[in-house]
């Protein structure tokens, strides 16, 4: 092979022989397993003008630059654990010199695949009930036949067919007709329209015959990649058998309250295309992966299948299209796979709506115009699930109380795609301490004795639990230990001691590189003290955690970070692969509660990784934040409500502590505030949670009430439901020293459920469909062209924005939510759109399940907040009314000054430098050649404008003309719209333009019809 350019010799990557330059390698590096896997690419024209580094997926780096021959390399902490471990995929990188580079060899186009069924309506005849489902474009449509004549049996016929409009006209039409009383009689109608809904929750049944659970409200609560997700608000609940066929019970009814008082219109969850069970690095993982196992796992599915609808709408074997995938959700955080289960294996995949259960929430981060969106999503572990003293510890299975995996995500919305787009994630876990300890409240004391109710020597269940997280989060675990250590009587302390005692016991039999990492802190002792600042303390473990772990991003590093790196960054865990990076292991955070200390911590872990997404995707400098920033104050707010919705769920009640607790800074009527929870969480913990655990045991088919044996409320306890391995004997126990599972071992320390392997590719639904089908059209299912919009409706208008809602209207203040304000300054006194505030608060915080009686702290909390929205209005007034201050020119220079870096710091280049003459002449002679090549000839022009046929060229009127790459012409800007823009400018600066008599008058029309 020729060298590329003058004086690069052989510049090859480090153990590379005779290898393309772009595309996969063609034989792998040596020593390194696998080494062939990866693709390689890089990109730059001129010398030394980028590199890639050469990246190992166990977190090992190595950087060459082919100009010059001479290479750097670079480790991350984690590369001699990963390469004594074995490596898995290397991805090396190049940089031709002289020639542009051409694309990596990347997985072909993929889309989640879209539910078919958004629209619903229940149609009733006296012999069965007809669900017809359809799109949302009301294009495709599908129907179930349910039988109301079985009085215990659920008979549910899905023919698979998919109909147009007009053939389920024709079909509702002759089923109208056919089950009239009287033929041709039109007055008495056979076919009744009963409900209308979005979805189907499932399928129940107690002592008599079967219920259809529907979701009869929605709304939308957040947007990722287009994908909408919604909350439900209110559902209905329809008894199937017919009247003449029923058999009553008498504790039917008894039975059915129960169920409802899970209230479906408390924090659940779904989405008709976003898997809301998984994490967002775990949907896109399955979106790149390669063309060709999406091709086997595609002819896999076509032999298989028997269904022959199921191939309607495929491209044949050659024809271009896109694959749409679809994975089975993660049923630990699934809450009506239960009502679901009987009818999963009859009914086509579209009529299964998964709801998750917990917290959703998305804020608008605007950094100078650009959006981008922070969303927090919690879910709630339905396995061992239930409040608060009533389930502590962990199951005989290993899920354990009170488990949350938050996952805040930031993507640039911007671009929509998730091919095209960019996005980043960050998940961590909360949860009970795994162990068996519960704590008596039968002694009515506010804090109940902890008591240890089996003895575990091998740590089975720790084990069991740990196995779980390795598997779907790799290593390393990182536990936060945030309960007492120095109590004067042993209370807190007990869980310490055994915790420390599992962790090490199970870690002598881990590879040391994959070990679980313990951090024991006692924040309470820290919150006592006046000498010690606890969210500095938490800040130093944040920093360490989010170094071990990394976080998700799916775009390579930006140019900006090469050309200046940052120390933290480089030290930056995780694993590195060429799109971008992947988090590998998950903190874990745990108190006696998982309440208030836990929210708190999380918030600080979640400030540091915040930083880390915002700099790599290139909004910020430093991967720093600063408090008392209308971006942390947004991301405060989030976590705050995330914590109240988790602590009504599980506790009864709000957050006790918050962060600005923590911060000591909360008002002197926080302490009041406080009492008031304190007290609603001990009233509800007394009187309303052993209501509320009967109904989530019923609810998630813990309990399955049978005629014959004991009811629900007759059990003296619901320990034997949760713990079923305990009456029964175990054919095989699971090893005390190889705890873990081989798969995922071998595997770490990516996640075994990441992994590309054939026991996960047998969760994957994988077709191909056209490019333009509307099962994988995100565009149209976004915007949905064939609808009436208004602006003022849409969802990003409505939620939380930093400019409208954090960030203070003054005149000639820092527009960048980066920027540190004072206590006095933020936007919450003087908001823009009162309206649109209180959408976004009333879309995000809801009542959990089940909310505790009202108390005096219930009612005084609702007038404060009134009379703070009528401060808010009373600020904002005065706010327009009193006149602007003017600045000094010279200030906000400099502000701009300090804002705006010179570009050649950021892109490496200077346009105000001017060009050399050589590249002048080389562009003069290129557009030289453009103008004569695309020069028309004058006669041609003259006889096609008397052809009568001839093609007529329409060119829009406006000041800007018909420009194209070789020439451009300015605008010509009249001398009003120049003197409009220059008063614009002088306006942001704080320089006044003089009110003239019309502004006067109208501005005091306008406070007359307003305030007098």
């Amino acid at each position: 092979m020729a060298p590329l350019a003058s004086g690069l010799g052989s510049t090859q990557a480090p153990g590379a022989s005779s290898r393309p330059l772009y595309g996969r390698s063609s034989s792998p590096a040596p020593d390194v397993p696998g080494a062939g896997l990866g693709w390689r690419w890089g990109a730059g024209i001129r010398k030394h003008l980028s590199w890639a580094p050469v990246f190992c997926l166990c977190g090992a780096r190595r950087g060459v630059c082919p100009a010059g021959g001479r290479g750097s390399e670079v480790s991350s902490p984690r590369a001699s654990g990963g390469q004594s471990g074995g490596c898995r995929s290397w991805a090396a990188a190049w940089c031709p010199v002289g020639e542009p580079p051409l694309p990596p060899t990347m997985p072909t186009a993929a889309a989640p695949i879209i539910s078919s069924v958004q629209k619903l309506v229940l149609y009733e005849t006296r012999a069965r009930y007809f669900l017809v489902g359809s799109n949302h474009a009301e294009t495709k449509y599908r129907v179930l036949k349910i039988d109301r004549t079985e009085p215990k049996d659920l008979v549910i016929i899905d023919d698979r067919h998919v109909y147009t409009q007009q053939e389920v006209r024709e079909l509702l039409g002759r089923l109208d007709l056919g089950n009239r009383t009287k033929m041709g009689q039109k007055g008495s109608a056979g076919l009744f329209r009963a409900v209308s809904a979005f979805g189907v929750v499932g399928f129940v049944r107690f002592l008599e015959g079967y219920y259809i659970v529907l979701i009869t409200k929605r709304r939308k609560m957040a947007d990722i990649g287009g994908h909408a997700i919604y909350k439900i608000e209110d559902t209905n609940m329809i008894y199937i058998p017919n009247d003449s066929v029923r058999v009553t019970h008498p504790d039917e009814a008894r039975y059915l309250r129960i169920f409802q008082n899970v209230d479906l219109s408390s924090n659940f969850y779904f989405s008709y295309s976003y898997d809301l069970s998984h994490s967002l690095q775990y949907n896109l993982t399955v979106l790149r992966m390669p063309l060709e196992m999406l091709k086997s796992e595609t002819t896999q599915t076509r032999q298989e299948s028997f269904d022959i609808f199921e191939d309607e709408g495929l491209i044949t074997q050659g024809g271009s299209g896109v694959f749409g995938i679809c994975s089975e959700p993660y049923m630990k955080y699934v809450w009506n796979g239960e009502l679901l289960d009987i009818i999963k294996n009859t009914v086509h995949r579209d009529w299964l709506l998964y709801i998750i259960h917990g917290f959703c929430g998305q804020s608008k981060l605007l950094i100078y115009g650009r959006p981008v969106y922070v969303t927090l999503i919690a879910r709630r572990s339905s396995k061992f699930a239930g409040t608060r003293f009533l389930k502590r510890g962990a199951n005989c299975e290993g899920d354990v109380a009170n488990e949350v995996e938050t996952e805040q995500i930031l993507c640039d919305a911007s671009v929509m795609s998730f091919t095209a787009g960019s996005y980043s994630s960050y998940v961590q876990v909360r949860g009970s301490v795994p162990l068996y300890w519960s704590q008596d409240i039968s002694t009515m004391m506010p804090k109940p004795p902890i008591t240890l109710d089996q003895a575990d020597p091998f740590a089975h269940v720790a084990a069991l639990h740990f196995d779980q997280m390795l598997q779907r989060f790799g290593s390393p675990i990182i536990i936060l230990n945030l309960v007492k250590e120095r109590e004067k009587r042993k209370h807190e302390r007990i869980l310490s001691e055994e915790l420390v005692a599992a962790v090490t016991y199970l870690n002598q039999f881990l590879p040391p590189e994959h070990t679980i990492i313990y951090i024991p802190w006692d924040m309470a002792k820290y919150t006592k003290s006046k000498l010690c600042n606890v969210l500095d303390r938490l800040n130093v473990i944040a920093e360490s955690v989010v170094k071990k772990t990394g976080f998700f991003v799916n775009r390579p590093d930006s140019y900006c970070s090469i050309l200046r790196p940052d120390e933290k960054w480089n030290e930056l865990g995780g694993c590195v692969i060429p799109t971008g990076r992947l988090q590998t292991g998950v903190l874990r955070t745990n108190c006696v509660d998982c309440l208030d200390r836990t929210n708190t911590a999380q918030f600080m872990v979640g400030k540091c990784a915040l930083a880390y997404q915002l700099y790599s995707l290139g909004l910020i400098d430093k991967p720093n934040l600063q408090f008392d920033t209308d971006a942390v104050r947004l991301f405060e707010e989030l976590y705050e409500d995330h914590g109240d919705t988790l602590s009504l769920q599980y506790g009864g009640s709000q957050l006790v502590h918050r962060v600005k607790t923590y911060r000591k800074i909360a008002p002197w009527t926080q302490h009041s505030k406080d009492i008031m929870q304190t007290l609603s969480r001990y009233y509800s913990n007394a009187f309303s949670d052993a209501d509320r655990q009967d109904s989530i045991n019923l609810f998630l088919g813990v309990f399955h009430p049978t005629e014959g044996k004991p009811h629900l409320w007759e059990l003296p306890t619901d320990f034997y439901l949760h713990h079923k391995n305990t009456m029964r004997l175990l054919p095989t126990r699971r090893s005390y020293t190889h705890w873990w599972t081989p798969e995922v071992i071998k595997h770490l320390p990516l996640p075994y459920d990441e992994v590309i392997c054939a026991a996960n590719l047998k969760k994957l639904i994988v077709k191909k469909f056209h490019k333009y089908e509307e099962e994988i059209d995100i565009h149209n299912e976004f915007f949905r062209p064939y609808e009436l919009s208004s602006f003022d409706d849409t969802f990003c208008l409505a939620m939380t924005s930093s400019a409208r809602d954090f960030m203070p209207k003054t005149v000639g203040i820092d527009p960048s939510p980066f920027t540190v304000r004072k206590p006095d300054e933020t936007g919450k006194s003087v908001l823009g759109n009162k309206s649109n505030r209180e959408e976004a608060v009333l879309q995000r915080k809801t009542a959990a399940s089940a909310p505790p009686p009202p108390s005096e702290e219930a009612v005084s909390s609702s007038s404060e907040d009134d009379s703070g929205t009528d401060r808010e209005e009373e600020g904002s007034v005065s706010q327009r009314s009193t006149p602007v201050k003017m600045t000094d020119t010279g200030d906000s220079a400099k502000v701009t000054e300090n804002v705006v870096q010179p570009m050649k710091e950021v892109y490496g280049i200077n346009l105000s430098d001017g060009l050399s003459e050589e590249d002048f002449s080389i562009y003069s002679r290129f557009v030289q050649l453009g103008q004569s090549q695309h020069k028309q000839d004058r006669s041609s022009q003259q006889l096609c404008s008397r052809c009568p046929d001839g093609v007529i060229k329409l060119t829009p009127i406006s000041a800007f003309s018909q420009d194209n790459i070789y020439e451009v012409q300015p605008p010509r800007v009249d001398r009003k719209s120049t003197e409009i823009f220059q008063a614009h400018i002088q306006a942001s600066q704080g320089i006044m333009q003089p009110l003239g008599k019309e502004d006067l008058s109208m501005y005091r029309e306008y406070i007359r019809n307003r305030y007098l």
